[in-house]
């Protein structure tokens, strides 16, 4: 755990350098919420796009903090990096363990003050609700950094990353209930549409957005079910799992 907790700190300390950057783009996921929303409220058939959306906000950040692991990675192996890490005490699968963890790690430190926000405008969780939202969205952050470090080092190419992650992105956010219900996704079932419907059920980014709405609003819209947060759990075991052996198999190749 020493070792692991050494490469977690040294993520951590490249993720306070663009701290301004962070500062920047939180504040545009705010403008989001009390701009976007707001205005939306007034054109939807939805009764309050604002409270709807501020959950699904918290996963929109979590999804872009979490990610940026993997372009860190794709730079450093692009860049040979990686040599120096591999002269470190520690073995590689602690230093891969090491790198999923801190993209998750990160990805939580960066969604605190959304979170807050949810709790300002929504209410207050009791602390059994607020230890299930953390660790969902725990769960989900590992995940993400796991696919993230995946897609990172299955290619050379910053150009393919870029590509790849924006393919993933459009792929989770807008086929799951960050923007809209999932009830409006499933009318799509009527179209013969029923694998995207499918898709979205499953989605963890769903089932992340939807805990949050089912401990934080008073509607009957949005019940708890374990079964969101053995979604996300599974998402996150497979990624994880996944991205440990990607990374300790491109290092082992060096």
């Amino acid at each position: 755990m020493k070792a692991i907790w050494h490469v977690v700190e040294y993520d951590f300390t490249n993720f306070f350098r663009y701290r301004w950057y962070i500062i920047g783009l939180i504040a545009m996921n705010l403008a989001d919420l009390f701009i976007s929303a707001i205005v939306f409220t007034q054109m939807t058939s939805i009764v309050n796009y604002f409270r709807f959306f501020a959950p699904g906000l918290a996963v929109v950040g979590l999804f872009a903090s979490a990610f940026t692991i993997g372009r860190e990675i794709n730079m450093e192996v692009r860049r040979e990096i990686h040599h120096y890490l591999l002269s470190l005490p520690m073995t590689r699968t602690e230093l891969a363990v090491g790198r999923v963890l801190a993209g998750g790690l990160r990805g939580m430190l960066y969604v605190t003050p959304l979170l807050i926000t949810n709790f300002v405008v929504l209410r207050l969780p009791t602390l059994s609700q607020l230890l299930l939202i953390l660790l969902t969205l725990l769960l989900l952050a590992i995940g993400i950094s796991g696919v993230s470090i995946s897609i990172a080092v299955s290619t050379m190419s910053f150009e393919k990353f870029v590509t790849a992650r924006g393919v993933v992105y459009y792929m989770l956010f807008f086929c799951s209930s960050v923007f809209y219900p999932l009830s409006i996704i499933q009318v799509l079932a009527t179209k013969g549409l029923q694998p995207l419907v499918t898709f979205a059920e499953v989605n963890p980014l769903t089932n992340g957005s939807d805990l949050i709405r089912s401990l934080l609003l008073d509607s009957p819209d949005y019940v708890f079910s374990p079964l969101m947060i053995l979604n996300v759990a599974v998402f996150s075991v497979i990624f994880a799992l996944v991205a440990v052996l990607a990374y300790a198999k491109v290092l082992q190749r060096q």
